[in-house]
């Protein structure tokens, strides 16, 4: 059992254990910071310095000592990680992708489950208020069914400037490129907005020569409540747009935009009787506020499940569906665009 303060831990020290820290720290959770590990002993000790953890000489130091652990690493070491604080008894927020495929993914989520653990995937975008109000905007049955989505996300390629994240251009790490690993967020967000995806026909490519590193995917749906999509996701070199996404939903009667900031908006939208709105920063923050279950801070919500005893959202599971489609979009590419059929 669990209880105030919760001892968190954290295998990996790179730039999303950062983010998943300052954001603890932010949410106000009652935490201690326990131990940290990363093969990288300097960048352990700069993660330390900073949070107030404790440098570990190894992960099973970390997992010894701690409620809760953060997976922070590269990919390929995702599922050993997560089954050895399932073992452990230990509850697991793990970064996306899980792991390489949905068998792996899938394997995880039933380990840490059979585990009665808490776990929790870093699948953030479920709590930003901007597609927390676009799926408000869209189920509002003003709004009529939803006819068609346009999806992009472009970032440069996270191997360099301030990401400095090397192993993405390794696929023994990584597994694959900007669909798996960057991209996965923009499928959960496309089940999040319309629904299930019953069908995909996609393309990539690889123009950074990176063996096994997609750098393009392009992608089109069929939704199973009838509507299409496409997602259009590129990791380029342009230095001076990092990650960033652009959203359109065409429904019957409301066309809604999503633009800027992925958790502050703006989102705009207009309707076929002429009216329009748009929110963004504190407002949309203030607007999406009834909506919630809790905050907008999904690490805080994971301290929070623990010490309320029950499942996080989102949960493994939520990513293994997310993989399944990215699993279908890769084995489309690989047959030159064929449909598959979910």
């Amino acid at each position: 059992m669990t209880t105030a303060p919760v001892r968190i831990g954290f295998l990996g020290a790179g730039l999303i254990a950062t983010y998943h820290s300052k954001s603890l720290r932010r949410s106000g959770a009652d935490v201690t910071r326990a131990g940290v590990y990363d093969p990288d002993t300097d960048r352990a000790t700069a993660f330390a310095a900073a949070s107030g953890h404790r440098v570990c000489a190894s992960e099973a130091e970390v997992l010894d000592t701690c409620d809760a652990v953060y997976v922070c690493t590269w990919t390929s070491e995702h599922p050993r990680l997560v089954a050895a604080a399932a073992e452990r008894g230990r509850h697991v927020f793990c970064e996306k992708p899980l792991a390489f495929d949905a068998r792996q993914a899938e394997a995880m989520a039933r380990l840490a489950d059979e585990a009665g653990i808490t776990h929790q995937v870093g699948l953030v975008l479920r709590r930003s208020p901007a597609y927390l109000w676009a799926r408000h905007l869209i189920t509002d049955p003003a709004a009529g069914r939803v006819m068609t989505v346009v999806f992009r996300d472009d970032q440069f390629i996270p191997v360099q400037g301030h990401y400095g994240s090397t192993w993405r251009g390794d696929r023994t790490k990584a597994g694959a490129g900007t669909l798996l690993e960057h991209s996965i967020h923009d499928i959960d967000m496309l089940r999040y907005l319309v629904g299930d995806i019953v069908r995909v026909s996609a393309e990539t490519s690889h123009f950074h020569g990176y063996e096994g590193i997609d750098d393009v995917a392009t992608a089109s749906f069929r939704f199973a409540n009838g509507a299409t999509g496409v997602l259009n996701s590129v990791w380029h070199d342009n230095l001076a747009r990092p990650s960033l996404r652009r959203v359109e939903v065409f429904c019957e009667r409301r066309h809604i935009v999503i633009d800027g900031d992925d958790w502050f908006g703006p989102i705009s939208w207009s309707d076929s009787d002429g009216t329009t709105g748009a929110l963004d920063g504190d407002a949309l923050v203030t607007a999406v506020a009834p909506m919630r279950d809790g905050t907008d801070n999904p690490d805080g919500e994971f301290v929070r499940a623990i010490l309320e005893r029950r499942d996080a959202t989102p949960d493994l599971f939520t990513a293994v569906h997310a993989h399944r489609v990215v699993d279908a979009i890769y084995a489309s590419a690989a047959a030159k665009g064929a449909v598959v059929v979910l």
